[in-house]
């Protein structure tokens, strides 16, 4: 049973090997798949994304089974992970071109109230789903964005027009004290009483 637990059954320069090997091809074919895969996931890419891991696991740990070396495997992902995250933002400041070949560049999905027809269909987006985002932010309708933007990352962006854009804070605050210097304004004119 110990014997089981420890005994990686391939060396640890293989494992980390394999853990490089596989980590690089998923980024790589996750690039590939484009930022729909990253945008939302649907059935079908909830299924993808659950079977991934099972796919890869005998390429990452071989016929290692040992606790150990799955622990093993698990540290090396992370740490290639925080490597590579470290060395995109060293060369994204270095070379700006660098992020925009690693993570793409963005895309309109609704520019002054238009859905963008050709680019939904090039990320193989439906517009329900572009619809249904855009009021999770705030736009009742389609025609309420002045632009919606799916980033490098996956997230989608919506910008209200103007006259669609809700208060905040700051609105309030300046609504308040004008209201209050009408306030003082009109008791003002009430202690000097009728004029005439």
């Amino acid at each position: 049973m110990w014997q089981n637990m420890f005994d990686t059954g391939i060396s640890y320069g293989e494992k980390t090997l394999r853990t490089i090997l596989v980590y690089a091809a998923i980024v790589l074919l996750l690039r590939l798949a484009g930022k729909r895969e990253l945008a939302q996931l649907n059935t079908l890419d909830l299924a993808v994304v659950m079977l991934l891991s099972n796919v890869v696991q005998n390429a990452v740990i071989g016929p290692d089974n040992s606790l150990v070396g799955g622990l093993y495997g698990a540290a090396v992902l992370i740490a290639v992970n925080s490597l590579f995250v470290r060395l995109q933002v060293y060369m994204t400041y270095r070379t700006p071109k660098f992020e925009r070949w690693l993570e793409g560049s963005p895309s309109i999905l609704i520019r002054d109230g238009k859905l963008q027809v050709e680019t939904l269909r090039k990320l193989a987006l439906r517009p329900a789903d572009v619809i249904a985002s855009s009021r999770k932010q705030g736009a009742e309708h389609v025609r309420d964005v002045r632009e919606m933007m799916l980033a490098p990352g996956g997230s989608m962006l919506v910008e209200l027009k103007e006259a669609e854009e809700g208060a905040d804070q700051g609105d309030v605050r300046a609504i308040r004290a004008d209201l209050a210097r009408i306030q003082e304004r009109l008791d003002e004119l009430l202690r000097r009483g009728p004029q005439g």
